[in-house]
């Protein structure tokens, strides 16, 4: 049977289905972790777009790991600890990096190609905060790279099911089963998840033993960030609302340099890697700056540039600065980085002869759904890896190209804690399928794209690279409207995955502003004008 309701054609049967291990994201930590526990039961991939719409497949940089002499495992620990300005638990950095060179072999094995010299040793980048030459790369596209990869291992693995353009809405849990949960003694346990389903346009249940989150960052909080448009934090606010525990969302990394280009979005990434190569950064009228803030010039930590870039405009009142690479071997910059070079000359810009443009955007979520060693959430059988989860590795900042080390090392050991376990757990049938009665479908789409925008305005004008008290209570001060009307569009509506966005985007953000209040000292990616400064 099948409802009408306007031209929206529904189904009105909803699907249960029953899966050893659901993977909620696609990217490097959702696919790594999916390969690894399909040898011992049956796995199932939700993501909300295309299989490779993921932020994975738009990082630029690499992947930091420790491969030859004169690097070390302990200078890689100490650069990362310094990035992390002091907040990093050390043994999950010492962990993370000394796991390394193995996690980045193996993805080798898989068939990533990483560059090579012609000696035949990988080619290594460095950039800023780093101490060594460490970063892998496949030119500037390295995440399509591994993502291509990761991808084609799994599209022969007969274990794996794939559900594209499936929208993961909330984290299953005892409050499905009508049990009262206390907030401040949460224990809770995840049974699966409730999924839209875009066919029959209902949501699915799907029952999992054993449930990983990887859904990435939430840039689009923000009105600039390199993020993709899937950003919108969907992971952390699902188990937030599933009284998981969320830590350090404060720490929000704005990457110094995305491509200024007012009418793109997502704004187009300047990979830290050309500033690594030798590129500098200038204000609009050509003078070198980063002399007056770090004597690290332009490769110091992304806070220190971010801010560094934000005071100039600030005192200059333009709209951006420049990263300048005009005295740079021309071939040699554009054989390393061909996807800017491109980019920018399908602008008018070509970067051996104009410098750049660029201006600080949203680009990293440092906290996130708080995890242990292996990947554990405070949610029972619920694991999360990659930008949405906060593992301790990268404290109040995060070093360059580290990211993708964390998502590959924590999808091991989260599938290796998982594999063990999933054995002695029980699917839990007694979870109901979702109730749609009384819901509409809502044609006011202007109301959620504006909701959406003011949101972004408040995130941008308030809680941003520097932040005040005042600012900051404006900011929850006008989130409250845009919460309780959002919330009540949600409860009323069929849902769509931009209700749902809107909703998810919301909830991010307040955890981000509330955390960002409790911390009462400037630490890395928190700056505000209220607190003396602590970084050296």
């Amino acid at each position: 049977m099948r409802i009408l309701i306007g031209s929206y054609s529904i189904s009105d049967t909803c699907m249960r289905t029953h899966v050893d291990f659901l993977v909620i994201g696609s990217g490097i930590a959702g696919l790594t972790y999916a390969l690894k526990v399909a040898e011992h039961g049956k796995v199932c991939i939700v993501t909300k777009k295309k299989i490779d719409d993921t932020a994975t497949s738009y990082a630029m940089g690499g992947i930091a790991a420790v491969m030859y002499t004169p690097d070390s495992y302990e200078k890689h620990i100490q650069d990362t600890i310094t990035a992390g300005d002091g907040l990093c638990n050390e043994e999950v950095v010492r962990l993370t990096i000394t796991e390394s060179t193995d996690r980045i072999k193996e993805l080798i094995t898989w068939g990533a190609k990483f560059d090579k010299t012609q000696s035949g040793r990988y080619h290594l980048s460095k950039e800023g905060g780093h101490s060594e030459h460490r970063v892998l790369h496949h030119k500037d596209s390295t995440g399509k790279e591994i993502e291509d990869t990761l991808i084609d291992q799994i599209r022969k693995h007969q274990n794996i099911e794939i559900l594209e353009n499936h929208y993961a809405i909330d984290i299953l849990t005892e409050h499905h089963l009508g049990v009262e949960v206390n907030i401040r003694t949460a224990d809770v346990t995840c049974f699966g998840a409730y999924v839209l389903n875009p066919k029959t346009r209902l949501v699915d249940t799907i029952l999992a033993k054993s449930t990983l989150v990887a859904t990435g960052g939430a840039g689009n909080i923000y009105s600039n960030t390199t993020n993709p448009t899937i950003a919108t934090g969907d992971g952390i606010a699902m188990v937030y609302r599933a009284r998981g525990v969320i830590e350090n969302m404060e720490f929000v990394q704005f990457h110094p340099t995305a491509l200024y280009n007012p009418k793109e979005r997502p704004s187009f990434l300047i990979t830290e890697a050309i500033r690594g190569f030798g590129g500098i950064l200038k204000t609009f009228d050509g003078k070198e700056f980063m002399h007056k803030y770090d004597e690290r010039l332009s490769l110091a930590f992304r806070d220190i540039v971010a801010r560094a870039i934000d005071n100039e405009l600030k005192i200059s009142g333009e709209d951006y600065v420049y990263l300048d690479c005009r005295h740079l071997d021309r071939n040699e910059l554009i054989r390393q980085f061909p996807r800017i070079y491109a980019k920018c000359l399908s602008l008018g810009i070509d970067i051996s002869r104009d410098m750049i443009p660029v201006v600080p955007a949203a680009h990293y979520i440092c906290g996130g759904i708080k995890t242990n060693e292996f990947g554990q959430s405070t949610v029972r059988n619920l694991y999360s890896s990659g930008e949405c989860a906060s593992t301790g590795m990268h404290g109040a900042n995060r070093l360059a190209s580290n990211s993708l080390l964390e998502s590959v090392v924590f999808s091991h050991r989260a599938s290796e804690h998982a594999i063990s376990r999933v054995g002695s757990i029980d699917f839990c049938n007694a979870i109901p399928d979702w109730d749609a009665e009384g819901m509409v479908l809502t044609e006011e789409m202007i109301l959620i794209t504006q909701s959406q925008k003011e949101l972004q305005a408040i995130m941008s004008s308030y809680v941003g690279i520097v932040r005040s008290n005042l600012r900051l209570q404006r900011a929850i001060d006008r989130l409250v409207l845009l919460y309780e009307e959002a919330e009540d569009l949600y409860n009323k509506s069929i849902l769509t995955p931009r209700i749902c966005e809107l909703r998810n985007m919301i909830n991010v953000a307040y955890l981000v502003i509330k955390q960002a209040i409790a911390q009462k000292e400037n630490r890395g990616l928190h700056y505000s004008l209220d607190y003396s400064t602590t970084r050296n």
